[in-house]
């Protein structure tokens, strides 16, 4: 049918209203109906409505005719070239071959034609304003060809070849820079996999080279990802594209750039405090499960295990969910000019507390529970007690004698200092990577590939039982008429494309978003944390190669395919990358500082003696205090445990802050290298420095014909473009059906 792009118009967002307000609805919605064909027809574009998966729901398919698509090809490549942006030059001599275009290139322009404002040349068609508040959304229908064609090429071992042309080609520039991260990112995790599998059969734990060799790795793989992106960026011919980004339409351009950033500022408080309230949740929520459930052994002590599991699911995502409609709210209120900087903003925040979830629960049992376990363990017991708690069955024996509420609180505690080491799970750290590493990424495939699979399902499953029940109770069911209506107004190839559309039109939109959080979050873990578990490269990389397949999978079975966006970056989640290589240096040093083993002649005083670590010596000291002095005995301006604590938290201060200074040293060299050798000496970007010579030479001898207005922004000859499209339109473009369907409302009512 050649459709570009299909609007979906919700006539009626509300199901049960009054008979008056009902046919007022329909009324309003007609109204804006034909104001949108009229904006669309206006604008040189083909449009029709035909009827959606449901009563008020319509579909209006669009399409650009090829003079329209020439005039914007023409206006787009004169903007670039007016912005320092690479361009083929548009030569009267071979017009139709320098003006063919990628099918993802004819759809980024067509909506950004559609989506963009007036005064950058666009119809202003444009979601979540109020004047289209009933237009949900605006999406192109997936290539079948094409799907199937990669569904194929996941049989081989070469999906990744795919990621740079074909994919751009297909889906635009966005997708294709998340598909070339992902198959990069895969292939650097083939070293950080190797040295791990070394280090876990024939090295020890907590090895300071293996923790240098990962630091070094994750600061070497962002500096040259830094490089590659811009590489990529120049065969796209995307390097600078943002200089030419549509603006936004809730953007006021009589908005001051020092209110932005006293707004942007603003937002700070609000996330440091939602970062606050959910570290003190996790933390509380961490307590309760390491050593409160652990104490308990009164009723179902067996099943109080899983409370923790059960506060952490329904608290934590809603405190999440809470905090995503404030930081989108932020983001809306900083005013910013361009999507990409306003997802930027956005992204940042989000981040924030995506790596809260994700990272505070192993930080919590690092630092906190696998070195002070059994003396916070000491005093819990004490906490819960109101005192000192015995070491030995007869001191137990004797402090009940004394406290007539010790009988009663002992048959469901386990009140016995003597047993708070067998209390502590020494393997903690490894299993929470394991968890996170394995479990978790499988549990996260099959979100991806399964669930949308059961959940269509059970979509249908109870799409069918309604219809078989509204069938009996009426003459005609109401999906029945639609479909009915629809055979009467074309062949079974067009069914069958309506079919498509609304099956299509039902799906969620596609979200880079999630997939880049995916990958960085395990960056992090494997940069973070993988010390603790040299496995977890391995298990990262395991899952990447199956992560290339199912996120292809994804897009074109599970989701609406995406709308092509033109970028030259991965824009926040590169500093977001930087950001943890630097986090690294700091928690591998403080990890190894605190858990490898010393020899006494390398780190251990004559006063402790033997191989000991910095941490046991602390570790005795609390051990000793919390059983025999209390809380105040620890705590207390003369406690040994305090003392002990000090000295270990300024030791591990001065080894992160010399790790912070050598990351810099570090990254200032790696980046100069990558600069040197990938950029500075490479012979593609000599070719493309000199390709865009020639291309201004080119334009500097004339561009050919271009009809634009005086600002060089809208089109002329609108009505000429109007009579080509009305003398071309048969067939599927002639019969419309949305005013029908809104009347459709006030019959029903």
């Amino acid at each position: 049918m050649d459709v570009d792009f299909v609007i979906s118009f919700r006539a009626s967002k509300k199901t049960s209203l009054p008979k008056k307000q009902t046919k007022d609805e329909a009324r309003k919605a007609e109204a804006q109906y034909t104001r949108l064909l009229e904006t669309l027809t206006y604008g040189g574009l083909k449009a029709v409505g035909r009827r959606g998966d449901s009563l008020g729901h319509l579909l209006i398919f669009v399409s650009c005719p090829d003079k329209l698509v020439q005039n914007l090809i023409i206006r787009e490549r004169q903007s670039d070239f007016l912005s320092g942006l690479p361009v083929t030059p548009i030569t009267t001599g071979s017009l139709s071959e320098s003006m063919s275009l990628a099918p993802s290139d004819r759809l980024r322009l067509v909506h950004a034609y559609i989506t963009s404002i007036h005064p950058d040349g666009g119809l202003g068609i444009t979601l979540g304003t109020p004047e289209w508040h009933l237009v949900e959304s605006i999406f192109c229908l997936h290539d079948k060809t094409f799907n199937e064609q990669w569904i194929h090429a996941w049989t081989t071992s070469k999906i990744a070849t795919v990621s740079d042309n074909r994919i751009r080609d297909q889906f635009g520039e966005s997708v294709a820079l998340y598909f070339s991260f992902l198959d990069s990112y895969t292939r650097a995790l083939v070293l950080p996999a190797m040295i791990g599998i070394s280090f876990y059969f024939f090295g020890t734990s907590y090895s300071p080279i293996y923790s240098i060799l990962t630091v070094l790795w994750s600061i070497g793989f962002v500096e040259w990802w830094r490089v590659r992106e811009r590489l990529i960026s120049l065969r796209f011919g995307t390097r600078g594209s943002f200089r030419v980004e549509k603006r936004r339409a809730q953007y006021d351009p009589r908005f001051s750039w020092w209110k932005r950033e006293l707004r942007m500022l603003a937002s700070v408080p609000v996330i440091l405090a939602f970062a606050a309230l959910l570290s003190a949740l996790m933390t509380g929520i961490f307590v309760f499960e390491a050593f409160v459930t652990q104490l308990y052994t009164g009723p179902g002590h067996k099943f109080i295990a899983f409370s923790p599991t059960i506060i952490f699911v329904i608290l934590v995502p809603r405190l999440v969910a809470v905090f995503q409609l404030c930081a989108q709210y932020f983001t809306q209120w900083e005013n910013h000019a361009h999507h990409s900087s306003h997802n930027a903003s956005l992204t940042l925040k989000t981040f924030i507390f995506t790596a809260l979830v994700a990272y505070l629960g192993l930080a919590l049992s690092a630092f906190v529970y696998v070195p002070f376990g059994e003396g916070l363990m000491r005093i819990v017991q004490v906490w819960l007690f109101d005192g000192s708690v015995p070491h030995t069955g007869s001191q137990m024996n004797a402090n009940l004698t004394e406290a007539p509420e010790a009988p009663e609180k002992a048959n469901f505690w386990d009140i016995d200092a003597s047993h708070a080491e067998t209390k502590l799970n020494p393997g903690r750290l490894k299993d929470q990577m394991f968890a996170y590493t394995v479990t978790n990424q499988i549990v996260n495939t099959f979100v991806e590939i399964g669930l949308p699979y059961v959940l269509r399902k059970i979509t249908a499953f109870r799409t069918k039982k309604t219809t078989s029940i509204a069938g009996s109770g009426s003459a005609v069911g109401k999906k029945k008429v639609v479909f009915e209506d629809e055979k009467e107004k074309g062949g079974q190839k067009e069914r069958e494309f309506l079919e498509q559309a609304r099956a299509e039109a039902a799906l969620p939109e596609y979200d880079v978003f999630g997939d880049y959080s995916e990958m960085v979050i395990q960056f992090g873990y494997v940069a973070l944390w993988s010390t603790i578990w040299p496995l977890a490269p391995v298990m990262a990389l395991l899952n990447n190669v199956l992560e290339l397949r199912s996120d292809a999978f994804k897009i074109t079975v599970h989701e609406r395919r995406p709308t092509p966006v033109r970028t030259d970056t991965i824009g926040p989640w590169l500093e977001a990358l930087a950001f943890l290589s630097w986090l690294a240096a700091l928690t591998n040093s403080a990890l190894v500082y605190l858990f490898c083993p010393r020899e006494h002649s390398q780190c251990t005083s004559s006063e402790f003696g033997g191989s000991q670590s910095a941490i046991e010596r602390v570790h005795q000291h609390l051990v000793a205090t919390a059983g025999k002095e209390g809380i105040d005995g620890i705590w207390g301006e003369h406690g040994k445990g305090l003392g002990a604590t000090k000295e270990l938290l300024v030791m591990a201060l001065l080894v992160a802050l010399a790790a912070s200074h050598g990351y810099l040293i570090v990254r200032s060299v790696m980046r100069h290298i990558m600069e040197r050798l990938l950029w500075k000496g490479s012979e593609e970007v000599k070719e493309r420095e000199r390709e865009e010579r020639l291309v201004k030479e080119v334009f500097l001898k004339g561009l050919g014909g271009v009809e634009v207005d005086a600002d060089g922004k809208g089109l002329k000859n609108v009505d000429v473009m109007n009579r080509d499209v009305a003398d071309g339109g048969v067939g599927f473009w002639d019969h419309d059906e949305g005013l029908d369907e809104i009347n459709r409302i006030s019959k029903e009512a």
